[in-house]
């Protein structure tokens, strides 16, 4: 969809397959929109397009209030591609920028910063700081719209450097003041802002896009959930998922809700409704990122179910799962060491390692140990040189990792199987093409093969 033409008739259709994918601006109301907006279709000769909704920012464009161009999911391409761009943009995504400058994004890439600024540019028509204030102004939206926080913590808690540099985004974005823009929310928004805190938890729309299969994905996660991190409540249909995070400023707990809103003539794509509870709100856009990851919100079922369902094995599982997608991780390392370890020892090590929240919530008492804590108390065994590996930086599995560098450094590690990598590989890098020993798998399922075996895991015909 990079040939203009084909993205205008997206956008006469009002295609939501592609929203997110690229934005659509129209000159002559200075506003950008996603290509499923309900406005009137502009004419074409008034129409621009754009990679991001920075790059649409950065032109002069203010985001249209119809279509919320900022809510909609992320952008597959840059979820799967294993690039230097895509490892910024996952790098960007979990909040580096906010966190650590572009300096620190560049050391995290091994480029220089130059050399970053220089590839975002040229391929996404904004650098990091564009892509990370564009990003800054939708956590400021969110807050503003669905908490009753005042603007001045708003302000911080979203990224910003100052409540001047706040307001200026927040009208160069919206057209709009902080205040109007909560005046502004929806009715729903509004309601939940009037509980929302950050002891009560900030309601969240997790975004996706095409259908989603939440059922198997609740079934993994309630099968794999670790005793004081995790649970999972509910009967099948309606499970809410719950666990602990570690974020850079704090702790969080996240709970999401089995159900989508997807269904027979519904829009084609929906949300998981969600909750997170934060000790520092700086930790927002992160704890979001890393649900997102884990819950695979960013992919393009489209284009997997597409690819897959030409296969006469895979056609009759596709069919029958439209959407069916390949749960990531919300903690790279800590999914890497339960790979390894299995349930029953992970829950163990929580027991004995694990850091105890301030604020115990039912179930949810601890932080799952960090790896450098591992590979001081547990220091043999193959166990003991993953951690050790994992703390020292020798294996890094960090939304900007390089995959396969990530692979290599883990088949390094001694002791460590072929099928255990290719699951660290799956979840905790996020790789949609693995394909672990054992019976052959034909690489016309490439680049989903992660995707198909999801598929015949979900029919019983693999454990």
């Amino acid at each position: 969809m990079r040939d203009e033409d084909s993205r205008y008739e997206a956008v006469r259709s009002r295609d939501a397959r592609f929203d997110g994918a690229f934005f659509f601006a129209v000159e002559t109301t200075g506003v950008y929109c996603r290509p499923s907006c309900p406005a009137v279709t502009p004419k074409r000769h008034n129409v621009r397009f754009f990679e991001t909704a920075a790059a649409a920012q950065g032109s002069g464009f203010r985001a249209c209030r119809r279509c919320r161009p900022d809510a909609v999911p992320g952008s597959a391409e840059w979820n799967v591609r294993a690039d230097v761009v895509g490892r910024a943009m996952r790098l960007i995504a979990d909040g580096v920028v906010d966190r650590e400058g572009v300096p620190g994004l560049a050391a995290r890439l091994g480029y220089s910063a130059r050399q970053v600024q220089r590839q975002l540019t040229g391929e996404l028509g904004a650098g990091p700081v564009a892509l990370a204030r564009a990003q800054r102004a939708h956590t400021a939206r969110v807050l503003l719209q669905t908490t009753g926080l005042p603007v001045t913590e708003i302000a911080f808690a979203a990224g910003f450097a100052s409540v001047r540099q706040f307001n200026d985004t927040v009208r160069a974005v919206y057209a709009t003041t902080p205040s109007g823009l909560r005046a502004a929310a929806p009715r729903r928004d509004r309601a939940a802002a009037r509980t929302a805190t950050p002891s009560a938890g900030i309601p969240l729309r997790l975004a996706h896009r095409g259908p989603y299969q939440a059922g198997p994905v609740f079934d993994l996660l309630e099968r794999e959930a670790v005793p004081g991190v995790e649970d999972v409540s509910g009967t099948p249909g309606a499970r809410t998922y719950r666990r602990t995070l570690r974020l850079p400023h704090g702790s969080g707990i996240a709970a999401v809700d089995e159900r989508p809103h997807t269904g027979p003539g519904a829009h084609p794509g929906g949300w998981l409704d969600a909750r997170v509870h934060l000790t520092d709100l700086r930790d927002l856009t992160t704890a979001v990122q890393r649900l997102r990851r884990l819950f695979d919100l960013d992919a393009d079922p489209y284009a997997v179910d597409e690819r897959l369902g030409a296969d006469a094995r895979l056609a009759p599982l596709v069919a029958a799962r439209p959407g069916l997608r390949s749960p990531g991780a919300a903690d790279p390392d800590e999914l890497a060491v339960r790979a390894l370890v299995g349930r029953d020892e992970a829950a163990q090590l929580v027991r004995r390692y694990g850091k105890r929240l301030d604020a115990p919530c039912g179930t949810l008492t601890h932080l799952f140990p960090e790896a450098a804590v591992l590979a001081g108390s547990e220091p043999d065994g193959t166990a003991g040189a993953l951690t050790a590996a994992l703390a020292d930086g020798a294996v890094r599995l960090g939304p900007g990792a390089d995959r396969d560098e990530a692979g290599d450094a883990l088949a390094a590690v001694p002791g460590l199987d072929a099928r255990t990598i290719a699951e660290i590989r799956t979840r905790a890098l996020g790789d949609p093409d693995v394909a672990p020993p054992g019976p052959g798998v034909p690489d016309t399922w490439r680049p989903w093969r992660s995707y198909a075996l999801n598929h015949l895991r979900a029919a019983g015909e693999l454990e």
